[in-house]
């Protein structure tokens, strides 16, 4: 509990600095660039799409205090920009939680594939299908239980496909020296 507190306490601190405020801002108009551009739609309840992967390096590289608040932030931001359907606060809700799970999976954490595997596992099935299903069903009326296998479905599809796509963006900038050229710490070191 010590160490999630003191994580929690170090990402908090980011917010002092002006270049977190700034990068904030390049991944908020690329997750949204991302979002008009890289989707793919398979049939009703698949959709293939690249905009979360700014959040994730967001928290990544600034942990799950920056990257929680930023997640719920960019979804409200999102909305506003493209309005589809009632806004539901539970989503935001949502966005906020696996900032804060993806923040506190990779923040000064070294880059490796069993801990986005399980991160991505347990945003997927803990939030995403669980909780998102009940915030749907609440605000469309529909049946928790009946919407849950479709969701639960396309989370588990996509489970490996976000891992996988995830770990390489990383090691990728990882190897290319780019987070050390932003000057960010990774581990609790340079990169």
């Amino acid at each position: 509990m010590k160490k999630m507190a003191a994580l929690f306490t170090d990402s908090a601190r980011e917010f002092k600095n002006v270049r977190t405020i700034c990068l904030c801002g390049v991944f908020a108009a690329l997750a949204i660039v991302l979002s008009y551009v890289a989707s793919i739609q398979i049939g009703d309840y698949i959709r293939i799409g690249f905009s979360g992967l700014p959040n994730e390096f967001v928290d990544f590289i600034f942990g799950p205090a920056v990257g929680s608040v930023f997640a719920a932030m960019l979804d409200i931001l999102k909305y506003l920009l493209k309005p589809t359907g009632g806004f539901i606060p539970g989503l935001t809700l949502n966005a906020f939680l696996a900032g804060l799970v993806y923040g506190s999976f990779l923040y000064h954490k070294p880059i490796r594939f069993w801990r986005i595997l399980v991160m991505k596992l347990v945003v997927g099935l803990g939030i995403n299908v669980l909780l998102g299903t009940y915030w749907l069903s609440q605000y469309y009326g529909w049946s928790f239980f009946l919407r849950l296998p479709d969701r639960l479905v396309s989370n588990l599809i996509m489970w490996p496909v976000d891992t996988v796509v995830l770990y390489l963006l990383l090691k990728v900038f990882e190897r290319a020296g780019l987070f050390r050229m932003l000057g960010i710490f990774v581990n609790g070191k340079k990169k």
